[in-house]
């Protein structure tokens, strides 16, 4: 019964699958399972993952990974944030979650603009925006994050072979807000 369960999962899940109260509070008990929080089971067998992603990923399906945490996910900033950068649409209530989360509430209408998917454990995934996104939501939020941030990230970036500052353009035309300061940005910077 347990082989048919994903490495991690929900409780709601389980039960779905025929997995009893009992049956759950046996397997964690006897060690197979461990408990991550509130109604969410991990495999003990199941390889190393980073959990506080994974809970963020049963908690809230459309969660995405924004700022700081996305910038550090492609290698554009050193900076260790205290907490993950997790973005919702501004229509959903943030969940309850045992992780350092900062929450970041994003219109429906750019919610999904540049947004990609990564595993975080055996099939379960996490979303999280591209570099090109990411930069142009550390300048438009520059006034939050600081300015050295979205600078030292687009710096990195152009760096790279194959970055095309047309793309992160064609995506700023969507955030007028950042347009204006991501433009004088790669004048100084180019």
């Amino acid at each position: 019964m347990i082989e048919a369960l994903p490495n991690a999962f929900a409780h709601q899940f389980a039960r779905e699958r025929g997995l009893s109260e009992r049956r759950l509070r046996a397997l964690v008990a006897d060690g197979a399972l461990e408990r991550l929080g509130h109604g969410l089971y991990r495999k003990t067998d199941a390889p190393p993952a980073d959990l506080d992603r994974i809970e963020i990923a049963l908690r809230a399906p459309v969660a995405t990974l924004c700022l700081t945490a996305a910038l550090a996910h492609h290698d554009l900033t050193d900076v260790i944030a205290l907490a993950i950068d997790v973005a919702l649409p501004r229509s959903q209530r943030q969940p309850k979650v045992a992780a350092p989360i900062r929450w970041h509430r994003f219109q429906e209408d750019t919610f999904y603009l540049g947004r990609e998917s990564i595993e975080v454990d055996d099939g379960l995934r996490l979303g999280v925006y591209t570099a090109e996104r990411s930069l142009v939501d550390a300048f438009r939020l520059r006034h939050q994050e600081g300015e050295e941030l979205a600078v030292e990230a687009l710096r990195r970036w152009l760096r790279r072979p194959g970055s095309a500052p047309a793309n992160l353009l064609a995506m700023a035309r969507h955030f007028p807000k950042a347009e204006p300061a991501l433009l004088h940005a790669l004048r100084i910077l180019g």
